[in-house]
């Protein structure tokens, strides 16, 4: 017999929290939202352009923040699992 967690909302909060991913997804949209308006203003486009613009810095913005993304989840296991070890 396989024993099963349950899922509930603080372990899919902490999921979420120590996942790498979580924290490249939110790096890569902060990027867009950042960069995004920016280039909007030197080149107008339409408004399906602007959202693949959006998607295309978000993406861009997953890819490069590998590094620093698996350095925060780190720390933050660290620092929160500290005693549970």
């Amino acid at each position: 017999m396989t024993n099963k967690r349950k899922i509930t909302i603080g372990y899919i909060f902490f999921f979420i929290l120590f996942s790498v991913d979580s924290w490249r997804i939110l790096m890569g949209i902060l990027i867009s939202a950042a960069l995004a308006p920016q280039l909007i203003k030197t080149n107008p486009l339409s408004n399906s352009g602007e959202v693949m613009l959006y998607i295309m810095l978000t993406a861009i913005g997953w890819a490069i923040t590998s590094y620093p993304a698996t350095r925060i989840a780190l720390f933050l296991r660290k620092w929160i699992l500290k005693g549970k070890e």
